[in-house]
């Protein structure tokens, strides 16, 4: 109960701020994007590919056309090749760098005949399977050293874990959901995906973010279709420009509001 407090206190004096933050003008210059997994952890697989890698490409093409078509934008991945970085790591880039957004791409697993793209935000699950894609993602920790006292005693397979985790981005919740909406709006509308929505898990890699903060899981590798799908270099682009699309939309409606 006293964690449950200490962190409501947390996200309503980090919510204050925000809001203090948000009356001043707003641009969108630094996003870092956040390929999944990567090194030693291959996240889940298809029948040959692999989500460390194809997360990896997506992330590289979304940057690019970040980098072409909006040159006032700075980009910054978390990795830009096969290596493996920690989930507390990846936040702590973004928060380095002071980022405006910060975009992890993953693959996602479940049932052969499970199909289409969900874009996450930080908050409380909803639905068992909400939880489930979470935990899938956060047990990378597992493979850390330490992980129990650098996520102040964070156990993945523990729902209550993800319950308490989940408060810390409520300040940026509104634009975390602004930017979701319009990825899933992308992909379903554009690139002729079936978009199984916008939702919300506590993920630990959008943890301490202190940002507007998404997790997108571009499909499933372990549905046939979708993997050969997804480990198709044209379809990749065709992903990533959808993410770039949302992205140009939020950035231009956001600076719009000056």
């Amino acid at each position: 109960m006293k964690n449950i407090v200490s962190l409501t206190v947390f996200a309503f004096l980090l919510f204050s701020s925000f809001t203090t933050f948000e009356r001043k003008e707003v641009r969108i210059r630094t996003v870092v994007i956040d390929a999944g997994h990567g090194g030693k952890d291959t996240g889940c697989l298809g029948a040959s590919a692999r989500e460390k890698d194809v997360a990896l490409k997506v992330a590289l093409e979304l940057g690019q056309q970040i980098q072409e078509n909006l040159p006032d934008v700075k980009v910054i991945y978390t990795r830009k090749t096969d290596t493996f970085v920690e989930l507390i790591d990846r936040a702590g880039i973004a928060n380095k760098n002071h980022a405006d957004l910060f975009i992890s791409i993953h693959c996602n697993s479940g049932p052969s005949a499970a199909f289409g793209t969900e874009t996450y935000t930080m908050g409380l699950h909803k639905t068992s399977g909400n939880l489930a894609v979470a935990t899938r993602e956060n047990s990378v920790i597992l493979q850390e050293e330490n992980y129990e006292k650098k996520y102040n005693g964070f156990n993945p397979k523990s729902p209550q874990s993800h319950i308490l985790f989940s408060l810390y981005q409520s300040a940026y919740l509104d634009n975390s959901l602004r930017f979701a909406q319009k990825v899933e709006h992308q992909f379903k509308n554009r690139v002729g995906r079936s978009s199984r929505g916008v939702k919300q898990a506590g993920f630990l890699v959008l943890w301490k973010s202190a940002m507007p903060s998404t997790l997108i899981e571009i499909g499933f590798l372990t549905n046939p279709k979708e993997e050969k799908f997804l480990n198709d270099k044209a379809n990749q682009t065709y992903m990533a420009s959808g993410i770039y699309r949302a992205f140009k939309e939020y950035k231009q409606e956001l600076e719009a509001m000056n």
